[in-house]
């Protein structure tokens, strides 16, 4: 596999002979270790360190332009910068490679800054002298059950799609949860070698409710006397393969079919092992694994439902060593709890419950630093995902699996606490994403194929983003190597990360991006945008200005939705503005779709806007260049005309080449100097410019900036506009809000638009008032 050592002409530090591992894989950052935890159960260990990393970040600062401007000044300069931010790593393998990873843990420190390590788990006080010994620091043993529910909290509260039900025979089998933004009160069934049941009320309060001494630890004694199997994975496996119905007695086996005035199917097992005391017969290891896991997994099943029903609790999560990711466990389970509460409590799994006690533990060691009061989130370069665990994968997929060493998460602390946006009408069945290509296999093929084949094309602008730096070429290519492999990796398991979909694909990128310092390989492309179009502002402005009311509201919607097309995230409009660097405004303009468009309210819109202005708008803007300077600005020009206060929401980083607040600041600055209409708005605070928390080109409203939730509710925000692919078709397309919505953008890609009923640009415009809200303009209590 690979090495675990820092491979040089002197020295490899390996494992064993068939288990290497490279340290820039698996120990990442590890120089940089600040703090330690672990969590060392029966035969996995679940270490958790805390490092600093240190990348590029591009800056933007805006020239002095109070002296008189030369004919080629550029707007803002664009500088690199080094920045450190924080970030968690998780580690899975099991304990026979303990050793050897301390050794190598040992001969990488180099900055830590604490003398304890804290430990948890049933195998922490096993291994501690060796722990002590191997890395200096003193273990210091955190109770079990509290680092479970704090890592289970942690979890639930930062990675969205942690929960997932399992389907076995569903076309996927993985469906992942929509996080409840209030992740309270909540049933955790840990299932180790015993179980323990636990309601969890808060982030402090939690009660083991009962248990049971049948659990994990039966199944692996039992089938090792019944199989004389050793190996508990060894022995799942022989429960896959088996049929238990050879050594279960069923209802139909007692009355010749169903037993139907009490409502029991024939196939209902009526007595585990049942057929084992009469049949004069061997039973083949296979079956009675089967039959053991059914037992068991019954047995608990049974229980949860009825300490969630007595607790009145509709959510329940199943962990611990018994679970870790077998589908043959989860679909056990899942069977049991559906048929004790008749579908009406879910047995829900966690892509992370084997770190839930390493996480936790880790938590109790930084309590100082309050890791609760900000966001993490995960970084797709640097995890390895859920993995499926089936007996029937290959040796390659089954060594990254999380039953095999090396297992790996990894989150990064955000700058800012993210929170729901106040005007979702109902946060706990937000949705985001529109499709979820883990279910729809020709849409999964056709975006796997679509960024697979943009690859070059990102490769060559991130290599144009640097060009005084002559390795950029190199790290260049390690991108493509690593992003290719994550698509190869979700072609295969498109589970491996939650749901798939547009928007975690182009996070994905951007996180590898990242990882190889390419902070904003647009950069360049936004600054020559922004300045050429910055020259047309005025005279857009002015023929806008020389139009009837009627007309000119027409004309600051088309020309929204023509700046929109200037996106070179859509390969159909990169290869237009690559070969023709003369397209423009006009242009664009001549490329949309003649009204009807394929989704047209602009009649109800036009009324709308014959009635009473609205208190605050609030706007989250998409491009650089003719989008956000020719496109948007004249229509936040007239909202604030009407009198309507405005928020602009633009990206807290880079994305494609969707403008970032830094840029905006810069760009509205420059406009005010231009515009008075626009000054004013800034001069007398009726025009704010907030950032989204988002580096995203898509839009996640349960994920933003806890300063913007902030800004909404004390501006009374009554309309919200959303512009642009993929904030609004991508991501947010069903997104139901309490107040009138607006959503805007033009279809560049063909395939979408074939398969939305349209064809390439075709226009979407959605006007929504929300169901029950009067709208007297509408003169209806629905949307207009």
């Amino acid at each position: 596999m690979a090495e675990c050592g820092r491979v040089d002409s002197n020295t490899s530090h390996t494992m064993d002979k068939s288990i290497t591992l490279p340290p820039d894989e698996i120990f990442r950052n590890l120089e940089n270790a600040k703090r330690f935890a672990i969590d060392i159960g029966g035969s996995l260990t679940k270490l958790a360190y805390y490092s600093t990393v240190q990348h590029k970040v591009a800056k933007v600062r805006s020239f002095d332009h109070t002296a008189k401007e030369a004919a080629g000044d550029k707007l803002y300069e664009i500088s690199m910068q080094e920045e450190v931010t924080a970030r968690l790593h998780f580690i899975k393998f099991e304990n026979a490679y303990i050793e050897t990873c301390l050794d190598f843990i040992k001969d990488h420190l180099v900055n830590t800054e604490t003398k304890v390590i804290k430990a948890t788990g049933g195998g922490a006080h096993k291994f501690k002298e060796l722990i002590e010994r191997k890395l200096g620091l003193k273990v210091d043993k955190e109770d079990e059950m509290t680092c479970l529910i704090k890592g289970c909290n942690f979890v639930l509260r930062n990675i969205p799609h942690e929960a997932f039900v399992y389907a076995k025979h569903a076309d996927s089998e993985f469906r992942f949860q929509t996080t409840n933004p209030d992740i309270f009160p909540y049933l955790l069934v840990n299932i180790g070698s015993g179980v323990s049941i636990v309601k969890v009320e808060s982030e402090d309060k939690f009660e083991r409710i009962g248990g049971s001494s049948i659990g994990g630890g039966t199944f692996w004694g039992l089938g090792a006397l019944l199989t004389k199997t050793k190996r508990f994975d060894e022995l799942l496996q022989l429960a896959s393969k088996g049929q238990h119905a050879s050594v279960d007695m069923l209802v139909k086996d007692i009355y010749g079919g169903s037993y139907g005035y009490l409502g029991l199917t024939g196939d209902l097992i009526a007595s585990s092992f049942g057929k084992s005391a009469t049949a004069d017969k061997e039973f083949s290891k296979e079956d009675m694994a089967k039959s053991l896991l059914h037992m068991i997994s019954n047995d608990i099943g049974q229980l949860a439902c009825l300490y969630a029903k007595l607790h009145n609790l509709s959510r329940v999560y199943f962990g611990g060593f018994f679970i870790r990711g077998h589908p043959v466990t989860m679909h056990t389970i899942t069977y049991s709890i559906n048929f004790f509460t008749k579908g009406e409590v879910q047995a829900l799994f966690l892509r992370h419950e084997g770190y839930l006690g390493a996480i936790g533990a880790f938590l109790k060691g930084a309590e100082e630093d309050n890791p609760n009061q900000y966001s993490w989130g995960e970084n797709y370069a640097g995890s390895s995902g859920l993995m499926s665990v089936s007996p029937d994968m290959n040796p390659m997929q089954r060594a990254r699996s999380g039953t095999f060493p090396f297992d790996m998460l990894e989150m990064d602390r955000l700058e800012r606490q993210l929170v729901n946006l106040p005007l979702l009408q109902d946060p706990s069945s937000y949705i985001p994403d529109t499709v979820d290509l883990t279910e729809d296999a020709p849409a999964r093929e056709y975006w796997l194929y679509c960024f697979e084949e943009a690859l070059d094309g990102v490769v060559k602008r991130a290599v144009a983003s640097q060009p005084d730096m002559p390795e950029a070429a190199l790290r260049a290519e390690k991108f493509r190597q690593k992003y290719r492999h994550k698509l190869q990796t979700l072609r295969q398991q498109p589970f491996a990360y939650g749901s798939l979909t547009v928007r975690s694909l182009l996070d994905t990128r951007e996180h590898c991006l990242n990882e190889f310092n390419f902070p904003d390989p647009y950069s360049k492309i936004k600054q020559r945008e922004n300045d050429i179009a910055l020259k047309y502002y005025q005279k857009a402005v002015k023929s806008l200005d020389e139009l009837s009311w009627e007309e000119k509201q027409f004309a600051l919607v088309r020309g929204v939705l023509a700046g929109n097309v200037f996106d070179w995230g859509a390969k159909a409009v990169s290869d237009v503005l690559e070969s023709d660097p003369e397209f423009g405004f006009e242009e664009a303009k001549r490329q949309l779709e003649e009204r009807p468009w394929l989704i047209d309210s602009y009649d109800q819109w036009l009324e709308r806007l014959k009635g009473p202005p609205h208190k605050c708008a609030l706007f989250f803007v998409d491009n650089s260049g003719v989008d956000i300077i020719l496109g948007v600005m004249p229509f936040v020009r007239e909202l604030l005309s009407r009198g309507t206060e405005v928020v602009l929401a633009s990206n807290s980083g880079p994305a494609l080449n969707d403008v970032t607040n830094g840029e905006l600041q810069i760009l509205t600055e420059r406009i005010a100097a231009m515009d008075p209409v626009i000054e004013a708005g800034l001069r007398e605070d009726r025009l704010l410019l907030v950032q989204s928390g988002s580096s995203s080109p898509c839009l996640d409203l349960s994920r933003l900036d806890k300063v913007l939730a902030m800004v909404v509710r004390e501006r009374q925000t009554d309309l919200v506009i959303i512009e642009g692919m993929g904030r609004a078709i991508h991501t947010n397309y069903y997104a139901m809000l309490s107040c009138e919505s607006l959503k805007m953008a033009v279809i560049k890609n063909s395939w979408l638009a074939d398969r939305l009923g349209g064809k390439l640009f075709s226009v979407v415009f959605k006007y929504e008032v929300p169901v029950g809200k009067p709208n007297k303009d509408c003169g209806a209590f629905s949307p207009c």
